[in-house]
């Protein structure tokens, strides 16, 4: 039996709209941007496009022909007139997405650079309307970054289908939620969305319990045998048969993921001067471990940095070149694969899971596999379907729960969070919270790292750099290596200088020298108003010691001020004077 997943809906588009489609992986958000980008025709109803209009669609497989170069698949939807003055721009888009080898056959790009390829087709194209299909899937942060920045000025309006719930919160001002074959619109931003959905939710319920109450009352009169012998009478049955016939607010589903984990004893997985080459060039050297019982470390790095070949060195999969990796009697690794394991799409979905386990033990108690697929949204009917009738997020959440089932007490995670939908996402993330083992997760999911890791791996130039804290808590630093990185893979042209140069002012120093009276004049004013603070206080000691910190801290900076004036005021007096600058 095929599923309905739109029923009779309706939905508008107005110009510089920035639309996020939420839902539940199969309800349909897909099959709506393939609607919208005629890509794929309704059962019923009608699409009215303004005359002209010029659409961008990013599936979520890119549609590349399996032979030819990347700019030529990358231009090969361009209008014929407009290929040769968007070759530049294509290979400009190319190279920001660090896809620099242009005439590099289709075939030989990886998932990520041929995602990567897609977005910048995508976005060359001449468009009104931009329609992207999960745009985040399988790019670094990094990259999702500059996509972000390049969605927020695009001046047309799009449409995308995301669990980046920060692109969300920072492009959208509309969210619509597919559920239950329905549209759901809210204005705003992601935040907005959320408060809004709690509001209709709580309301929903509200409204129930005054029917229900309602409904008791009316059935015990009925109970004592009214008759309809007026109007009265009349309207009151005809009021009690619509509350019995009223269709009653479904309760939203809720994906349930409980602590599923064997004992784990106090040795766990010990990495020691761990090294790995791969072609020639270097992924990690001389990285040591010891993998915490409670560890919740996010692994991030661009993509081919070595990440994913790190996982597979803990699993046994790939030997290092160099150092060793010692694991503990009790480990029980579950290891969940970026490309998911190869799935028999014949079986039926409680096959696949009952291979692992018929039942499991929770804290609640035993639990089936039936019933564990109940509680992974995978009602009855589903769980006797064939597995070939899943949408990819589906499939994902299915290979999930299939791993939680052999109850290990490390989990490696390549890319979970890639084709899941927003829900499962955050059960996910609270799942690994109060899971009672180590957790080590590959992620470019920026969000999904705030959330879950409290410390980092950074992957970058054959290195694996250990960071504490989460994605945010990393975020300036993570900034400043990845500027001086590029700034260092650029040499710098040497000036070859016909004759002395006088001295002048930089643009910023310029604008340093006409403001550092005024800055050093207000850190003074501060100063003054802390020690007047600082008397005030008082016997409050927790007060004093802020005030305290808080007058070093302005100290400081006004000494460095104070520098910096001698500096400007020397150089402006030598620029005055008509010096030179020195050659050297």
């Amino acid at each position: 039996m095929e599923r309905r997943v739109l029923d009779h809906v309706s939905f508008f588009l107005g110009n510089g709209d920035k639309v996020g489609i939420v839902g539940v992986n199969g309800g349909g958000k897909s099959t709506l941007l393939r609607i919208l980008a005629g890509v794929s025709e309704p059962d019923g109803g009608q699409m009215i496009r303004t005359n002209g209009i010029r659409v961008s669609y990013l599936p979520q497989i890119p549609a590349f022909e399996d032979s030819g170069t990347v700019l030529q698949q990358v231009l090969a939807h361009i209008p014929k007139d407009l290929a040769d003055s968007k070759e530049y721009e294509a290979k400009a888009t190319l190279a920001r997405f660090g896809i620099l080898d242009y005439d590099r056959e289709i075939s030989s790009l990886s998932g990520g650079e041929r995602r990567r390829a897609g977005i910048a087709a995508a976005l060359i194209a001449p468009s009104d309307v931009l329609l992207l299909d999960e745009p985040t899937n399988h790019i670094d942060h990094e990259t999702a970054q500059m996509l972000e920045e390049m969605l927020i000025r695009y001046r047309g309006a799009i449409v995308m289908v995301t669990h980046d719930r920060y692109f969300l919160d920072k492009i959208c001002n509309r969210i619509v939620e597919v559920e239950r074959g329905q549209l759901y619109s809210c204005d705003g931003s992601y935040s907005d969305y959320l408060a809004q959905k709690a509001q209709r939710e709580a309301d929903a319920q509200a409204a129930e319990r005054k029917a229900k109450s309602l409904y008791r009352q009316e059935l015990a009169w009925i109970s004592r045998g009214a008759r309809a012998r007026g109007t009265k009478s009349k309207d009151r049955i005809e009021r009690f048969e619509a509350l019995q016939n009223r269709e009653i607010p479904v309760e939203a589903e809720r994906l349930q993921m409980q602590s599923v984990s064997s004992r784990l004893g106090r040795k766990t997985i010990e990495i020691a001067n761990l090294s790995k080459a791969v072609d020639g060039r270097q992924l990690i050297a001389d990285f040591s471990y010891i993998i915490p019982r409670n560890a919740r470390v996010g692994i991030i790095g661009n993509n081919g940095a070595g990440k994913s070949t790190f996982l597979r060195m803990l699993t046994g999969e790939i030997t290092p070149d160099e150092g060793s990796i010692t694991v503990g009697d009790t480990v029980r690794i579950g290891y969940f694969s970026q490309e998911c394991e190869s799935m028999d799409e014949t079986m039926r979905v409680i096959d696949y899971i009952r291979e692992t386990a018929e039942i499991v033990q929770t804290p609640d108690g035993t639990v089936t596999a039936a019933q564990m697929l109940e509680r992974f949204l995978f009602n009855g009917e589903l769980q006797w379907n064939r597995i070939e009738k899943l949408s990819g997020g589906e499939r994902k959440r299915l290979y999930l729960l299939k791993i939680l089932m052999s109850a290990p007490n490390i989990l490696l995670l390549d890319e979970p969070t890639n084709d899941l939908d927003i829900l499962t996402l955050t059960i996910l993330e609270d799942y690994l919270q109060s899971f009672e083992g180590a957790v080590l997760a590959v992620s470019h999911d920026r969000y999904f790292l705030d959330k879950f890791a409290a410390e980092l791996f950074v992957f970058r130039d054959g290195n694996c750099t250990r960071c504490n804290g989460n994605y945010s808590d990393n975020l300036e630093n993570l900034k400043a290596e990845t500027e001086a990185a590029s700034k260092a893979a650029k040499p710098k042209k040497e000036r070859v200088r016909s004759g002395p140069v006088k001295l002048k002012f930089s643009f910023r120093e310029q604008r340093e020298y006409e403001h550092i009276d005024a800055d050093i004049a207000e850190l003074e004013a501060k100063i003054s108003e802390t020690d007047q603070a600082i008397q005030s206080a008082g016997s409050d000691y927790v007060r004093l010691q802020e005030l305290t910190a808080q007058r070093t801290e302005l100290e400081a900076s006004l000494d460095e001020k104070m520098e910096r004036w001698v500096y400007l005021n020397d150089l402006a007096e030598r620029i005055a004077r008509g010096e030179t600058a020195d050659p050297s």
